[in-house]
């Protein structure tokens, strides 16, 4: 049997649907059925947009700010709609903490760590960064547990470094640990992969978020502090 080409080309005009395998000459002997079924029961196809599945695709996150030119594939907006669930009602719940804890290894704390630090402030977020809060003679443990109790959300920043430290179970391990008990952890993974880091933490691993090889640092801030941002 022929195939019907209408959901692909439309019959809105006679001329189209005379060119259809299937329906040509009904115009002719039908009577007014042809032209109807032609002008009603199909529209020019449209391809779909990329509002939901897909992690090729584009999409607007709800909490996007107005006139935003930010861009977000669907997957981050899949994975990171969680985490500003998290951040709406802790907001609700305690109006004062801060908006994030960056967690990274003790290795980047002067490279790649203090420039996201930099890029989120000067992006209006407010972190909590152990190379500026953490006071000479405080218990690092100490600060690192009351940094986590006041801040919304908790990025951990993927490198080489913090990989090799893992392992080692140090101060960044227990960091995650307590990170991972919710829907409060945004990875961001910069100069490493996803399948590096699972070899090394399978949990974290699973926590999709963002990526420098996808979007420069300067984008990574700008979509975190969008993140967190709330309407006052």
């Amino acid at each position: 049997m022929s195939r019907c080409t209408a959901p692909v080309n439309g019959h809105r005009l006679s001329s189209a649907a005379e060119a259809c395998p299937a329906c040509r000459g009904r115009n002719r002997s039908y009577g007014g059925y042809g032209s109807s079924y032609a002008s009603s029961s199909y529209a020019p196809y449209s391809p779909p947009t990329s509002s939901g599945g897909g992690s090729g695709g584009r999409a607007k996150p709800r909490w996007s700010r107005a006139g935003s030119s930010v861009s977000y594939t669907t997957a981050q907006v899949q994975s990171l709609e969680p985490i500003r669930k998290t951040v709406e009602r802790r907001a609700v719940e305690q109006s004062d903490l801060r908006d994030v804890f960056l967690c990274h290894a003790w290795g980047d704390r002067q490279g790649v760590a203090k420039e996201l630090h930099e890029l989120l402030v000067a992006a209006g977020v407010k972190v909590w960064f152990s190379e500026k809060d953490l006071g000479l003679g405080v218990p690092m443990m100490r600060a690192i547990d009351k940094g986590l109790a006041n801040s919304r959300i908790g990025l951990v920043l993927v490198t080489p470094a913090l990989l090799a430290r893992l392992p080692q179970e140090s101060v960044a391990d227990k960091e995650l640990s307590a990170l991972l008990a919710g829907n409060n952890l945004v990875p961001i993974v910069h100069n490493t992969t996803y399948a590096a880091l699972r070899n090394v933490s399978p949990l974290l691993a699973s926590r999709t978020g963002l990526d420098t090889a996808e979007d420069s640092l300067a984008m990574v801030a700008e979509k975190i502090a969008e993140l967190v941002a709330i309407p006052v």
